[in-house]
């Protein structure tokens, strides 16, 4: 191991969202001088507006650190800022693979939430060295020792070994970063042996073309020369190496152990595969790196332009966006209401709203997403098995055998006295109660059983209201279980809108229909003539709304006289709305097609 490999440490900051990732990663930049004063603001590595404005970590974030210590030692430390939404989960296990410790952050007047254990276990699966932290001690609402106790049982560690610190005020910070340099290990590889470097990330720049983010698990590599990506086997010359600050930082060259970026004028996106492993063309590594798991996609909805010649600008701006996200998946779809777009596929709601906010901001597009739906399996009567992430492509009724739903196994904690909130809640999601563990006095876990289909529309923010925001949960997908589905179509003067309808439970089908009914009326607006909403299982009607037409008063000039010659002018007009409504069509506002996740806003208050 050269002097170099000595000196470096790779760590990223793991914690539930708001427990302080960003703002420690603020006082590390701060206390080193990795930034001067001008560039220092708050959560400084949340690049986007978009974070900034939620106050979440979406993307993974990496950061070059020179940190000299009390004893006059330098260290070259590699931090990577996670996000902790479980959506993201997938950004936190890319940034895992490319360290070897983690600083596990807990707040102090939280406590352990369902994230901070996900993401613990998923640390311990990469063999990382874990530091457990305990933030925010400096609020006044702050359980420090009952905290670290649930944090030394979750960790197995003593509790000198965890660090008190405030992000906010950098009390403690100083210790932590001089301890942290012992209880994390230097990186292992030669940088004699070939070069084998793991693609972490990616951006497309379209200037330079694809900016790849990498770790360099044994081997160097510098400008000049030839690498290839064994999973496509491409070729090409290296323009740039580099080391990141807020900005890339070119260099030489980059050694085992270290994490930088490459540019080599890759404009294909397909190029540059995250998880890939680089090697050089000559004299290179053969064998490929472990990679990452292929992230599964848990909800899937139609985009489409709302200009429909966007729709090659939309195309381009998901493959680039894919290149930066690749958990991301789109395919081609068209659909009678809506025109052309593509079918995506996200890990979860907060995932699709962030995605179609970037591609609305970065890419300049206007898009109506559809109602999300989930992976069903239909088992047909021949014993062959169909995959539908489409209400539209599900087989006739007398086709299938039996309909199987995706199930996740729930982790949710919650204070004691919200416990039998919880349990009704779901009951209400039709859940199955697995096991009980208490993590302190006051606080709980409870394992569930949940339909996925159940858990991705309003489950969260139902959460949250019956524990009056106390309670955190987290999923993992577990498997399919046969259920009595049916889909639930919507239809708007007796023509069907494919991009309404929904696949649901055959008991919950009629509640739905009556308040989607609804809730449409108040968004469609009226017409001339009256329109009629329809939801209906197959060719059984179970709900209807009409929206009122417009009347004028075509009676108001006769002053008395035969009432026959009222009736002519009515039957008149009549005949005049009937024509209209042959040949008329009603424009659905986007409003409507998100009216579905707002269905069970009066059960939730």
């Amino acid at each position: 191991m050269s002097q170099l490999q000595k000196r470096i440490r790779n760590f990223c900051i793991i914690a539930h969202i708001d427990h302080g990732k960003s703002t420690l990663a603020d006082r590390i930049l701060e206390r080193t001088g990795t930034l001067s004063r001008g560039e220092m603001r708050d959560q400084v590595l949340d690049s986007m507006d978009l974070e900034r404005e939620r106050g979440i970590t979406i993307k993974a974030h990496a950061i070059r650190i020179d940190y000299k210590d009390a004893t006059g030692h330098e260290w070259a430390l590699n931090l990577i800022d996670t996000p902790g939404h479980v959506d993201f989960s997938y950004e936190v296990s890319r940034s895992l693979a490319a360290c070897e410790g983690a600083l596990l952050v807990v707040d102090a007047s939280q406590g352990i939430e369902a994230q901070t254990i996900a993401n613990f276990y998923l640390a311990l699966e990469h063999d990382l060295a874990i530091v457990p932290v305990l933030n925010k001690i400096d609020l006044p609402n702050a359980r420090t020792e009952a905290v670290k106790e649930a944090l030394c049982d979750l960790t197995g560690e003593s509790p000198e070994n965890v660090f008190e610190i405030s992000a906010r005020t950098g009390e403690g910070v100083d210790e932590l970063l001089d301890r942290m340099t012992d209880l994390i290990p230097p990186p292992a590889g030669r940088e004699e042996d070939p070069l084998q470097a793991l693609i972490f990330d990616s951006v497309f720049d379209r200037f330079r073309g694809v900016n790849i983010y990498l770790r360099l698990m044994q081997g160097r590599v510098r400008s000049g020369d030839t690498i290839r990506f064994l999973a496509t086997g491409d070729e090409r010359v290296v323009d740039e190496v580099g080391v990141f600050r807020l900005k890339r930082v070119p260099r030489e060259e980059l050694c085992a152990g270290e994490v930088g970026y490459i540019l080599a004028g890759i404009k294909q996106i397909r190029h540059a595969q995250v998880g890939d492993t680089v090697t050089l063309s000559r004299e290179g590594a053969v064998e490929a790196l472990p990679g990452f798991q292929e992230p599964k996609p848990m909800v899937f909805s139609g985009m489409f332009p709302t200009d429909p010649g966007e729709y090659d600008l939309l195309r381009d701006a998901l493959e680039k966006l894919h290149l930066n996200d690749a958990a991301i998946t789109f395919e081609p779809e068209s659909s009678e209401a809506l025109g052309f777009g593509f079918r995506c596929g996200f890990l979860g709601m907060l995932h699709l709203e962030v995605v179609q906010e970037r591609l609305e901001r970065e890419y300049d597009l206007n898009l109506i997403s559809t109602i999300p739906s989930v992976v069903f399996r239909a088992i047909l009567n021949d014993g062959s098995v169909k995959r539908v992430d489409n209400p539209r492509h599900l087989p006739d009724p007398g086709e299938i055998e039996r309909i199987e739903e995706p199930i996740v196994d729930a982790r949710i904690i919650t204070p004691t006295e919200y416990m039998g909130n919880v349990n009704k809640l779901i009951g209400e999601k039709r859940g199955v109660h697995k096991e009980m563990e208490y993590l302190e006095p006051t606080r709980v876990q409870l394992r569930f059983e949940l339909p996925l289909a159940e858990v991705v529309l309003d489950f969260y923010d139902r959460l949250q209201s019956v524990t009056r925001g106390y309670a955190s949960y987290d999923y993992e997908h577990s498997g399919f279980t046969t259920s009595d589905m049916v889909r639930l179509d919507v239809l708007v003067n007796g023509e069907p809108v494919d991009a309404l309808s929904i696949i649901v439970h055959r008991e919950k089908a009629y509640s739905w229909g009556r308040q989607l009914t609804g809730r449409l009326k108040e968004l469609i607006p009226r017409q001339m003539y009256q329109v009629a909403i329809q939801a209906a299982i197959g060719t059984k009607v179970i709900a209807r709304e009409t929206v009122s037409a417009y009347r004028k008063d075509v009676i108001a000039k006769c002053y008395g006289g035969d009432i026959t010659r009222k009736r002519k002018l009515l039957e008149k007009q009549k005949e005049g709305k009937k024509r209209m409504k042959q040949i008329g069509s009603v424009q659905i506002p986007q409003e409507a097609f998100l009216a579905v996740l707002r269905v069970n806003d009066d059960k939730g208050k």
